[in-house]
Protein backbone atom coordinates (compact mmCIF):
# COMPACT_ATOMS: atom_id res chain seq x y z
CA UNK A 1 0.00 0.00 0.00
CA UNK A 2 1.07 3.64 -0.43
CA UNK A 3 -0.51 5.81 2.23
CA UNK A 4 -0.45 9.63 2.63
CA UNK A 5 -2.06 11.32 5.35
CA UNK A 6 -0.71 14.98 5.11
CA UNK A 7 -1.60 18.48 6.46
CA UNK A 8 0.67 20.40 4.82
CA UNK A 9 0.88 24.34 4.84
CA UNK A 10 3.01 26.35 2.75
CA UNK A 11 2.71 29.91 2.35
CA UNK A 12 -0.89 30.38 1.80
CA UNK A 13 -1.27 27.12 0.46
CA UNK A 14 -2.28 23.84 2.36
CA UNK A 15 -2.11 20.47 1.00
CA UNK A 16 -4.68 18.19 2.88
CA UNK A 17 -4.69 14.53 2.06
CA UNK A 18 -5.97 11.26 3.06
CA UNK A 19 -5.30 8.70 0.50
CA UNK A 20 -4.69 4.87 0.74
CA UNK A 21 -3.84 3.29 -2.70
CA UNK A 22 -2.58 -0.64 -3.85
CA UNK A 23 1.34 0.07 -4.80
CA UNK A 24 0.68 -1.64 -8.00
CA UNK A 25 0.90 -0.87 -11.63
CA UNK A 26 0.80 2.86 -12.46
CA UNK A 27 -1.05 5.59 -10.43
CA UNK A 28 -1.92 8.49 -12.47
CA UNK A 29 -1.88 12.35 -10.61
CA UNK A 30 -3.64 15.30 -12.39
CA UNK A 31 -4.49 18.36 -11.74
CA UNK A 32 -4.05 21.80 -12.87
CA UNK A 33 -1.28 24.04 -11.76
CA UNK A 34 -0.93 24.77 -7.77
CA UNK A 35 -3.19 21.87 -7.61
CA UNK A 36 -0.65 20.38 -5.35
CA UNK A 37 1.40 17.89 -7.37
CA UNK A 38 4.27 18.58 -7.11
CA UNK A 39 3.84 19.58 -3.31
CA UNK A 40 3.38 15.94 -2.88
CA UNK A 41 5.80 14.70 -5.32
CA UNK A 42 8.50 16.27 -2.78
CA UNK A 43 6.90 15.25 0.41
CA UNK A 44 6.75 11.71 -1.18
CA UNK A 45 10.49 12.16 -2.28
CA UNK A 46 11.63 13.56 0.98
CA UNK A 47 12.44 16.74 -0.67
CA UNK A 48 9.41 18.37 1.81
CA UNK A 49 9.29 17.97 5.54
CA UNK A 50 5.25 17.77 5.71
CA UNK A 51 3.43 20.22 8.60
CA UNK A 52 2.32 17.27 10.04
CA UNK A 53 0.72 13.84 8.85
CA UNK A 54 2.35 10.51 7.59
CA UNK A 55 3.77 8.84 4.53
CA UNK A 56 4.03 4.81 4.53
CA UNK A 57 5.01 2.70 1.50
CA UNK A 58 4.34 -1.02 1.77
CA UNK A 59 4.05 -0.84 5.57
CA UNK A 60 7.14 1.17 5.90
CA UNK A 61 6.79 4.44 7.83
CA UNK A 62 8.81 7.22 5.74
CA UNK A 63 7.25 10.06 7.52
CA UNK A 64 5.09 10.38 10.40
CA UNK A 65 5.39 14.09 12.68
CA UNK A 66 3.30 12.37 15.79
CA UNK A 67 6.80 10.13 16.11
CA UNK A 68 9.43 12.23 14.73
CA UNK A 69 9.99 9.90 11.53
CA UNK A 70 11.82 11.71 8.58
CA UNK A 71 13.20 9.16 6.46
CA UNK A 72 16.45 10.96 4.38
CA UNK A 73 15.41 10.74 0.49
CA UNK A 74 18.45 8.73 0.01
CA UNK A 75 17.23 6.01 2.05
CA UNK A 76 13.70 6.16 0.90
CA UNK A 77 14.09 3.63 -2.13
CA UNK A 78 11.74 5.99 -3.92
CA UNK A 79 13.16 6.37 -7.64
CA UNK A 80 12.99 10.12 -9.63
CA UNK A 81 12.41 11.08 -12.98
CA UNK A 82 12.33 14.45 -14.20
CA UNK A 83 11.16 16.18 -17.38
CA UNK A 84 14.40 17.23 -18.30
CA UNK A 85 15.67 13.45 -18.51
CA UNK A 86 19.14 14.94 -16.12
CA UNK A 87 22.23 12.32 -16.89
CA UNK A 88 25.49 12.95 -16.26
CA UNK A 89 27.00 13.91 -19.63
CA UNK A 90 30.86 12.95 -19.33
CA UNK A 91 28.99 9.49 -19.00
CA UNK A 92 28.11 6.87 -21.56
CA UNK A 93 24.59 5.98 -21.16
CA UNK A 94 26.02 2.53 -20.03
CA UNK A 95 27.94 4.08 -17.49
CA UNK A 96 25.19 6.30 -16.18
CA UNK A 97 23.16 3.45 -15.93
CA UNK A 98 25.64 1.63 -13.42
CA UNK A 99 25.59 4.48 -11.41
CA UNK A 100 24.14 3.60 -8.28
CA UNK A 101 22.65 0.69 -10.04
CA UNK A 102 22.42 -2.93 -7.63
CA UNK A 103 22.76 -5.35 -10.27
CA UNK A 104 24.63 -4.58 -13.20
CA UNK A 105 24.58 -7.51 -15.57
CA UNK A 106 21.96 -9.50 -13.81
CA UNK A 107 18.91 -10.40 -15.57
CA UNK A 108 16.74 -7.41 -14.33
CA UNK A 109 19.36 -4.91 -15.52
CA UNK A 110 19.27 -6.73 -19.48
CA UNK A 111 15.13 -6.73 -18.74
CA UNK A 112 15.01 -2.80 -18.22
CA UNK A 113 17.18 -2.39 -21.14
CA UNK A 114 15.56 -4.23 -23.68
CA UNK A 115 12.03 -2.85 -21.69
CA UNK A 116 13.40 0.63 -22.88
CA UNK A 117 14.70 -0.06 -25.74
CA UNK A 118 18.30 0.88 -24.91
CA UNK A 119 20.56 -1.24 -25.93
CA UNK A 120 22.16 0.17 -29.11
CA UNK A 121 22.78 3.20 -27.03
CA UNK A 122 25.37 1.63 -24.45
CA UNK A 123 28.31 3.57 -25.51
CA UNK A 124 26.43 6.78 -26.34
CA UNK A 125 26.66 9.78 -24.61
CA UNK A 126 23.64 12.38 -23.29
CA UNK A 127 24.95 14.95 -26.11
CA UNK A 128 24.40 12.50 -28.54
CA UNK A 129 20.63 11.17 -27.52
CA UNK A 130 17.29 12.68 -28.29
CA UNK A 131 15.28 14.09 -26.10
CA UNK A 132 13.42 10.83 -25.75
CA UNK A 133 16.38 8.65 -25.88
CA UNK A 134 17.39 11.04 -22.59
CA UNK A 135 14.20 10.05 -21.22
CA UNK A 136 14.00 6.33 -21.42
CA UNK A 137 17.84 6.20 -20.02
CA UNK A 138 16.72 8.38 -17.01
CA UNK A 139 14.14 5.78 -16.58
CA UNK A 140 16.52 2.70 -16.69
CA UNK A 141 19.24 4.38 -14.13
CA UNK A 142 16.11 5.48 -11.74
CA UNK A 143 15.16 1.47 -12.47
CA UNK A 144 18.44 0.05 -11.54
CA UNK A 145 18.30 1.43 -8.20
CA UNK A 146 15.40 -1.17 -7.51
CA UNK A 147 13.35 0.73 -6.33
CA UNK A 148 9.62 0.32 -4.44
CA UNK A 149 8.70 3.13 -5.76
CA UNK A 150 9.02 5.00 -9.10
CA UNK A 151 8.23 9.05 -9.02
CA UNK A 152 7.86 10.10 -12.84
CA UNK A 153 7.49 13.87 -12.79
CA UNK A 154 6.20 14.82 -16.53
CA UNK A 155 8.21 12.80 -17.91
CA UNK A 156 6.92 13.47 -21.47
CA UNK A 157 5.95 16.98 -21.29
CA UNK A 158 9.04 18.08 -23.83
CA UNK A 159 8.40 15.66 -26.22
CA UNK A 160 7.21 15.89 -30.00
CA UNK A 161 3.62 14.00 -30.11
CA UNK A 162 5.28 10.94 -32.16
CA UNK A 163 8.41 10.72 -29.34
CA UNK A 164 5.92 11.04 -26.15
CA UNK A 165 3.51 8.06 -27.40
CA UNK A 166 6.50 5.82 -28.21
CA UNK A 167 7.93 6.58 -24.46
CA UNK A 168 4.52 6.43 -22.61
CA UNK A 169 4.30 2.60 -24.41
CA UNK A 170 7.81 1.80 -23.13
CA UNK A 171 7.18 3.25 -20.06
CA UNK A 172 4.37 0.63 -19.66
CA UNK A 173 6.33 -2.31 -20.70
CA UNK A 174 9.51 -1.93 -18.29
CA UNK A 175 6.87 -1.50 -15.55
CA UNK A 176 5.10 -4.67 -16.72
CA UNK A 177 7.96 -6.35 -16.87
CA UNK A 178 9.62 -5.06 -13.75
CA UNK A 179 6.36 -5.01 -11.45
CA UNK A 180 7.98 -1.51 -9.58
CA UNK A 181 5.13 0.81 -9.03
CA UNK A 182 4.92 4.37 -10.60
CA UNK A 183 3.52 7.32 -9.99
CA UNK A 184 2.94 9.59 -13.32
CA UNK A 185 2.30 13.11 -12.68
CA UNK A 186 1.03 14.82 -15.77
CA UNK A 187 -0.93 18.23 -16.74
CA UNK A 188 -2.61 15.81 -19.73
CA UNK A 189 -5.21 13.77 -19.20
CA UNK A 190 -4.56 11.83 -22.43
CA UNK A 191 -1.59 11.04 -21.06
CA UNK A 192 -3.00 9.51 -18.01
CA UNK A 193 -5.53 7.75 -19.67
CA UNK A 194 -3.48 6.17 -22.06
CA UNK A 195 -0.91 4.43 -19.60
CA UNK A 196 -2.60 4.78 -15.39
CA UNK A 197 -4.52 2.31 -14.14
CA UNK A 198 -5.55 4.42 -11.28
CA UNK A 199 -5.81 8.24 -11.14
CA UNK A 200 -5.71 10.96 -8.65
CA UNK A 201 -6.92 14.05 -9.17
CA UNK A 202 -6.19 17.28 -7.26
CA UNK A 203 -7.69 20.40 -6.78
CA UNK A 204 -6.82 23.23 -4.61
CA UNK A 205 -4.94 20.95 -2.53
CA UNK A 206 -7.41 18.21 -1.71
CA UNK A 207 -8.56 15.61 -3.60
CA UNK A 208 -10.76 15.74 -6.26
CA UNK A 209 -11.38 12.30 -7.17
CA UNK A 210 -9.98 8.59 -7.34
CA UNK A 211 -10.67 6.62 -10.76
CA UNK A 212 -9.98 3.34 -11.66
CA UNK A 213 -9.72 2.84 -15.60
CA UNK A 214 -13.20 2.80 -17.33
CA UNK A 215 -14.81 3.34 -14.03
CA UNK A 216 -16.68 5.92 -12.28
CA UNK A 217 -14.91 8.13 -10.11
CA UNK A 218 -14.90 8.06 -6.52
CA UNK A 219 -15.70 12.35 -5.20
CA UNK A 220 -13.76 12.89 -2.81
CA UNK A 221 -11.90 10.11 -1.80
CA UNK A 222 -11.20 6.53 -1.50
CA UNK A 223 -11.63 6.73 2.35
CA UNK A 224 -13.26 8.96 4.97
CA UNK A 225 -11.10 11.86 6.55
CA UNK A 226 -9.16 10.43 9.50
CA UNK A 227 -10.00 6.18 8.36
CA UNK A 228 -6.14 5.84 7.38
CA UNK A 229 -3.42 5.11 9.73
CA UNK A 230 -0.09 4.87 8.50
CA UNK A 231 1.96 1.83 9.25
CA UNK A 232 3.66 1.30 12.52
Amino acid sequence: MIEIRLDHRQGDFRLTLDLALEATGIIGLIGRSGSGKSTLFNCLAGHVRPTRGCIALKGRALYASDRGVNVPAAQRRIGLVFQDGLLFPHMSVARNLAFGARNRGTDFWHEVIGALDLGHLMAARPARLSGGERQRAAIARALMAEPELLLLDEPVSALDPGLKARTLDLIARVQERTRIPMILISHAPEEVGRLCDRTVTLNGGRIQSVATRNATPVFPALAPAGAIRCAT
